[in-house]
């Protein structure tokens, strides 16, 4: 069955979310990369990968089954890279990145690899791609879709920080703390999680961020045999890009951001940024709530009201968590995960009002299982290593260090920013402050001089990526690289929206070259 277009949201994932957790097992299956000879980067790019059809994806990202073949009855293709775990000292000891393709349907014509992330940091690439193959059948023409799991993410030497049991004690815990018992709890928690990542990834914990992910794609692009790197980066995959563009700007080939992070943002601003993007997308649900009157289920005839009843419910769950799944309860701060997952896209609109109106009666699956789709959850219990690799990366990342005291000090701020979401936007700048190891930035370079045109795609309606990163993207790369495109819509990411104005845009760049003017607006 083709997956849906809100399906497809579910798998992107923002930059930052509101929680920084998770954690599963591994796998293998697919064929091994031909083990390099010699010594240092030379020897690297000289691998040859060995490609077999993909086996199921591993807990770590996400469960499942085996990916479907493509129309054509072109199957999907699955292998491993060989890279430096540490790139300082790139004869040292390597790591292996699980890799997925899918071949070019007109080999003739073919421009080269188009290698895609997904986002998160965290989310996995090798099980992203398949769901969203349909919407890049016409890219498929004249490119190989080349996606990965970055290190430390699914199948690429996953980071793992707790047992399953564990996380679902975990993320029921009160992540926006009332008094000083809840604070200690709290930081326990969190040091507790800390540790158990460190005591799982040892000695590759300083090594999964995001600059040595870039320089593993310039390894892979090498490899794969391209000369520029054609890329699409989503989300978190956009910061990637930019570093990348920033490392290696006279390999950029054509390249697509969509859904785009502020570079300019530090981890508060960031945080901040967020809290008003997911209250816009809330404003905009009440609103289109309002505006179907009886149709709607929630209380209230004004977007004030509806968004009273959802402030007043989440108190509530603060109080006494509801029913939810099995013997698990539904509360406060998965209640707001759920809410902040179905604003996503708008075709997840109809399950918010279900959930909440739910939730309102007692009965909270609804949002619990929208929570658990946030945190990588299966129904079977298990977790992908999502939040887990998120929380690796964004702390090794980010040098900005908060403490639960310098975190309580700046929540009026979010909670202007967002009556909902504020207080727990505001109590996650905390997330990094027990980590095992420093940050490296306070935010990412992405200037790229000498670098091809990158096109850039801001979401008006996006809530996890607010539209004026994209307007900071374009400014950062430097004059005659970045190239706005705006799309005037809801939801996380434009090209998979379905917009025929921007896919004729992207595709006309990615399959032809053809620039669109910067400023472009579609509608």
């Amino acid at each position: 069955m083709p997956i849906s277009a809100a399906q497809r949201a579910a798998l992107l994932t923002a930059a930052t979310v509101l929680l920084a957790a998770g954690c599963s097992d591994g796998g293998d299956g697919a064929a091994d990369a031909t083990k390099p000879s010699g010594s240092g980067v030379s020897a690297l790019t000289s691998q040859k990968l060995s490609w077999a059809p993909c086996p199921p994806p591993s807990a770590a990202e996400g469960g499942g089954a085996a990916p479907s073949p493509l129309p054509g009855n072109t199957a999907w293709e699955c292998s491993f890279l060989q890279t430096p775990l540490d790139w300082s000292v790139p004869e040292g000891e390597t790591i292996e990145l699980a890799l997925i393709r899918a071949r070019a349907k007109d080999s003739s014509r073919r421009i080269g690899s188009l290698i895609f992330n997904f986002g998160g940091p965290g989310g996995s690439g090798v099980t992203a791609l398949p769901g969203f193959a349909g919407d890049y059948e016409t890219l498929r023409g004249r490119y190989d879709l080349v996606s990965f799991d970055p290190r430390g993410v699914g199948r690429s030497d996953p980071v793992e920080c707790a047992t399953d049991k564990e996380l679902d004690a975990y993320y029921a815990l009160d992540f926006t703390p009332d008094d000083e018992a809840e604070e200690r709890t709290l930081s326990d928690a969190q040091k507790r999680y800390a540790t158990g990542c460190e005591k799982d990834a040892g000695t590759a914990l300083p090594h999964v961020g995001t600059e040595n992910a870039a320089r593993d794609m310039d390894l892979m692009r090498q490899v794969l045999g391209d000369e520029k790197l054609h890329y699409f980066g989503i989300s978190y995959g956009t910061e990637l890009g930019g570093v990348y563009a920033h490392l290696f700007p006279s390999n950029v080939g054509r390249a697509v951001f969509d859904a785009v992070v502020d570079p300019d943002a530090g981890v508060e601003d960031g945080a901040l940024g967020q809290a008003k993007g997911f209250q816009l997308a809330l404003d905009n649900f009440a609103q289109d709530c309002v505006d179907r009157g009886d149709e709607c289920t929630l209380p209230g005839s004004t977007v004030a009201e509806i968004e009273s009843f959802v402030t007043d419910l989440l108190a509530e769950l603060d109080k006494q968590p509801i029913p939810g799944i099995g013997n698990r309860k539904l509360t406060q701060t998965q209640a707001t995960n759920g809410i902040a997952q179905a604003l996503y896209s708008k075709e997840y609109w109809t399950y918010l009002e279900q959930g909440l109106d739910a939730a309102d009666g007692g009965d909270g699956a609804l949002l619990l299982s929208l929570s658990d789709s946030m945190n990588g959850r299966s129904e079977n219990g298990s977790y992908s290593n999502i939040q887990a690799a998120n929380a690796a990366i964004n702390c090794v990342d980010f040098k900005e260090r908060y403490t639960l005291g310098q975190a309580k000090e700046r929540l009026p701020q979010f909670r202007e920013a967002s009556p909902v979401f504020g207080d727990f936007m505001g109590w996650a700048l905390a997330s990094c402050s027990q980590w095992p190891v420093p940050g490296l930035w306070e935010h990412p370079d992405v200037s790229a001089s000498g670098s091809a045109p990158i096109l850039v795609v801001g979401n008006t309606g996006d809530p996890a990526t607010p539209y004026e990163g994209a307007r900071s993207m374009v400014n950062a790369l430097g004059k005659g690289v970045g190239v706005e495109l705006t799309y005037e819509g809801e939801g996380h990411g434009a090209y998979n929206s379905g917009d025929k104005c921007v896919k004729k845009a992207v595709d006309g760049y990615l399959l032809d070259g053809k620039v669109p003017a910067s400023g472009t607006v579609c509608k």
